[in-house]
């Protein structure tokens, strides 16, 4: 049986590090998104309003663009810990597994941004 190898301690805090940057952007992405619903909803916005207030909008797109990237890196790294912690799931397998989550994350968001603000 092949002994799977532990990440090493730098890998552990860049990847620690990585969670924590990127909850911090959750953290002001989902707040300026909230209020941006709530603005749209208590003002009757159709979606066609809304769709004319984003297309072209260059910092709306920028904004969305940085929240997909911040989902992209966040939600795996947890996913990871879960998985290694709940499942006794280390190594390569894993690495790929989350990785692959990462990347499908990361073109549906992008494909989305695209689709609302182009």
């Amino acid at each position: 049986m092949r002994r799977e190898e532990k990440l090493s301690t730098r890998a552990q805090v860049l990847l620690w590090t990585a969670q924590r940057a990127s909850a911090a952007v959750l953290a002001v992405c989902v707040v300026a998104h909230l209020i941006t619903v709530i603005y749209a909803v208590r003002n009757g916005l159709s979606a066609a309003e809304i769709l004319g207030r984003t297309r072209g909008n260059a910092a709306w797109a920028a904004f969305y663009a940085l929240f997909v990237l911040a989902v992209a890196v966040h939600a795996p790294i947890g996913l990871r810990n879960f998985l290694s912690e709940t499942f006794n799931w280390r190594g390569s397998g894993l690495n790929i597994a989350v990785t692959a989550i990462a990347l499908t994350l990361a073109m549906w968001g992008f494909r989305a941004v695209y689709a609302v603000f182009a």
